[in-house]
């Protein structure tokens, strides 16, 4: 946005919105019930009061800012276009050649992953709603067609630039680091005979055929699958018909088959191995594709994926059974619209005519790519033995609380810990639940689980906690996105065990991340609460940054078993202690943060918010942060993925500045922290500041009460990352984002390298 347009913004301003009394009994409500540190907000003020009377003057002559519509569609980027500008950055890092060779392709790979689940999730929606005109529901008032319209033209060029990076960049540079991509046509002798034999004996039987006819029409196509439509011709002379057919690549065998150079016929080869040239499953199906049509030749083929909606609704209001509800919606999404089809180079027009007149599709969502399908797929490629290709391996550090001959309650109880993730070892949150699982002195244990992982450290020591005649509480979220079926899987056999399992609440999503131990002392039952940023995911946590503080504060714990009370069974909490919960207190409590920080600025200066989050959407909060910008509060945002907020207009958002690091690791933790006068307060955990995670799901913030973790927090990770000069881009005001430059003679700040040597070198 150009300073002209925010001149127009003013022309037509009005006064902000003032909260309704209701808002403002919420608020004031909230401020009484979950005050987060009441000591250093009473402490704080006195001091603002007392900081408000001496400054009345200067307040009073003080100029102040013009009046604005905050509300103006002007100040909000859309959120489609913010999600594609997110996976724009992923594909420049692809770019990037100070990236190893291979963590470039894996790139390249996750940007088309996340155009996948972008298709599968957003766009069906939008689609629908252009063709019933609907009106936007966004802040930003971008109709539903117009957002259609900016998202092919946006992502085309993103395609086109990806083509060429793979063609004319990755691909060569890969061919001079000695992985060569071979077709099934320059195999020959032995090579070409062992990889015959493998088709003939592993791939042949798993392949079916589908013939299309007047008898059997078009098969239903499974999301995200390579697939073949071929034309045949009759051998017989006299038939000059064409026949039609579909056939799917196998998806459960490896699509990479890698063929060792020299071969003398008498090795038992691994094609999975990972060593030697790669040749592409699909090429090898095309060449020998021939075989399932005796009588008829292949005269023409082409290859083909689709992509299905996703986002359909699980009937929760009209279910008696949350399990049976999740299932069938699981079973029904196989079946979802297609919302794009991706075409292969080279097919002919008249297979493409027939294919879209079969998959009933409209031309606007088809796609031609001259590069592999499910380039996805291509993240495998990790597996290559050659280091120097790669990022160096990375080695997780164990706090010293955490070691094996440490008594882990015992260090929890003289202070709060803290872990970083990957940085520290998940082995510290595993230490926890192992501990608490055989310690004869622990009577109960109480669990979150959203996406725990196919094979679940957490989950088996949860089972062996309850063969140990523990009481086991699970609390499984069944309706985290593509993770259903697998949680479903986990809650029957954590039920089977005789563990207390609870599936949530309908048409609420449970996204807190906790665990609760419950132990008999000498003093009574003394309860210890870890709460985290992220999943309880062994797999994940290996490449995810996120947080996990570990607390035996009475009324921290107390907070925490409520909410343990209210998820598995009946209630509602108005007074938590010191955790902000959604969808009851949270938001009012971090708009109340913002506005305090905002008087206090005015009252005295010196007002700061750190906000770190995956996702910055939701209106009410950017508002309220305008509103503090306003005020002449410094705001420092570090957004990985989705942001609506634009930084940098005039009487807007001119403090505010926000910055997005892409690199080795996913950026995941959520810190939210404010000067607060200077007796300053963080909170951490689970919840984004987007609509849906302040309205429907329950999260949780915890305060860092400990000042020493909070210092830690603020040097060791936030720091380094508004200072990165090597992975961090910057927001601009006009919705697009700028890769932030090393100035000559500035010392290169990569922060994900700097925390992992700060945190290796301390002793802790």
């Amino acid at each position: 946005m150009t300073e002209s347009d925010a001149e127009k913004i003013q022309q037509q301003a009005k006064q902000p919105e003032v909260p309704t009394p209701d808002q403002k009994q919420e608020i004031k409500a909230a401020a009484v019930k979950t005050a987060p540190v009441k000591s250093s907000r009473k402490t704080a003020a006195k001091k603002t009061t007392s900081a408000a009377k001496k400054t009345t003057k200067a307040v009073k002559e003080e100029k102040a800012p013009a009046a604005v519509n905050l509300d103006s569609p002007s100040l909000y980027t859309n959120r489609e276009i913010s999600w594609i500008e997110f996976d724009r950055k992923v594909l420049e890092t692809a770019e990037d050649r100070k990236v190893p060779l291979l963590d470039r392709v894996k790139f390249l790979a996750i940007f088309f992953n996340n155009l996948d689940e972008f298709y599968m999730v957003r766009v069906m929606n939008l689609q629908r709603q252009a063709r019933s005109n609907v009106l936007p529901t966004g802040p930003d008032k971008m109709p539903p067609a117009k957002q259609l319209v900016e998202i092919r033209r946006r992502v085309g060029e993103l395609l086109d630039e990806a083509e060429e990076l793979w063609l004319k960049d990755l691909k060569p540079a890969l061919e001079k680091k000695d992985v060569h991509f071979i077709t099934y046509d320059e195999l020959t002798g032995v090579r070409r005979q062992m990889v015959d034999k493998y088709f003939e004996t592993e791939i042949l039987p798993v392949l079916t055929p589908q013939g299309v006819d007047a008898g059997r029409p078009f098969p239903m196509i499974s999301s995200r699958s390579i697939n073949f439509v071929i034309e045949l011709r009759s051998t017989d002379p006299s038939d000059e018909k064409s026949y039609f057919a579909r056939l799917k690549n196998p998806n459960n065998v490896p699509r990479f088959l890698f063929v060792p150079k020299d071969l003398t016929g008498e090795e038992t080869i691994d094609f999975a191995s990972g060593d030697g040239d790669i040749l592409m499953m699909e090429d090898l199906v095309a060449n020998r594709m021939g075989m399932l049509f005796p009588g008829y030749k292949v005269k023409n083929y082409g290859m083909f994926r689709v992509t299905r909606n996703t986002d359909g609704e699980i009937e929760e209001d009209e279910a008696d059974d949350l399990l049976a509800a999740v299932r069938d919606y699981v079973e029904q999404r196989r079946f979802g619209s297609i919302v794009r089809v991706e075409l292969a180079r080279g097919m002919p027009l008249a297979l493409q005519d027939f294919l879209i007149s079969h998959l009933d599709v409209h031309p606007s969502q088809v796609v031609r790519l001259k590069m592999p399908l499910a380039f996805n797929d291509f993240m495998r490629l990790m597996k290559i033995d050659k280091p120097a290709l790669k990022y160096p391996p990375f080695r997780a550090n164990t706090p010293k609380p955490f070691d094996p001959e440490e008594d882990l309650f015992a260090e929890i109880r003289e202070r709060d810990l803290m872990v970083f993730h990957p940085y520290d070892s998940f082995g510290c949150v595993l230490r926890f639940l192992r501990q608490a699982a055989v310690d004869p002195d622990v009577v109960a244990i109480k669990q979150t689980l959203y996406r725990c992982g196919s094979d679940s450290p957490v989950v088996r020591a949860l089972l062996e906690a309850r063969r140990r005649g523990k009481q086991v509480t699970a609390v499984v979220e069944l309706k985290a996105r593509f993770d259903e079926e697998q949680n479903i899987n986990w809650a029957e056999e954590l039920e089977r065990a005789g563990v207390n399992v609870v599936y949530g609440f309908a048409g609420l999503k449970i996204h807190a991340k906790l665990c609760l131990v419950v132990r008999r002392e000498s003093k009574g039952m003394r309860r210890y609460a870890h709460i985290g940023t992220g999943n309880y995911n062994a797999s994940s946590a290996k490449i995810y940054t996120d947080l996990g503080l570990f607390t035996a504060r009475d009324d921290i714990c107390s907070d925490v078993q409520d909410l343990f009370n209210v998820m598995t069974g009946f209630g509602v909490i108005d007074n938590y202690r010191r955790i902000f919960v959604s969808p009851n207190h949270l938001r009012a409590n971090i708009t109340r943060l913002i506005r305090e920080e905002a008087e206090i600025h005015r009252a005295k200066g010196g007002g700061r918010i750190i906000m770190k989050c995956n996702q910055l959407v939701d209106q009410g909060i950017v508002r309220e942060l305008y509103e503090a910008s306003r005020a002449g509060v410094k705001i420092e945002c570090v957004v990985r993925g989705i942001c609506s907020l634009r930084p940098g207009i005039k009487n807007v958002s001119e403090t505010i500045s926000v910055h997005s690091i892409v690199g080795e690791l996913l950026e995941h933790a959520r810190i939210y922290y404010f000067e607060h006068g200077g007796e300053p307060v963080m909170y951490v955990g689970s919840a984004d500041m987007m609509t849906r995670n302040l309205n429907g799901r329950i999260e949780v913030l915890t305060p860092v009460l400990d000042k020493k973790l909070m210092d830690n927090i603020l040097k060791q990770i936030v720091n380094p990352q508004l200072a990165d000069n090597t992975h961090a881009w910057e927001l601009l005001s006009d919705g697009s984002y700028k890769k932030i430059k090393r100035e000559a003679g500035a010392v290169a700040m990569d922060s994900q390298s700097h925390i992992k040597r700060v945190l290796n070198l301390l002793k802790r």
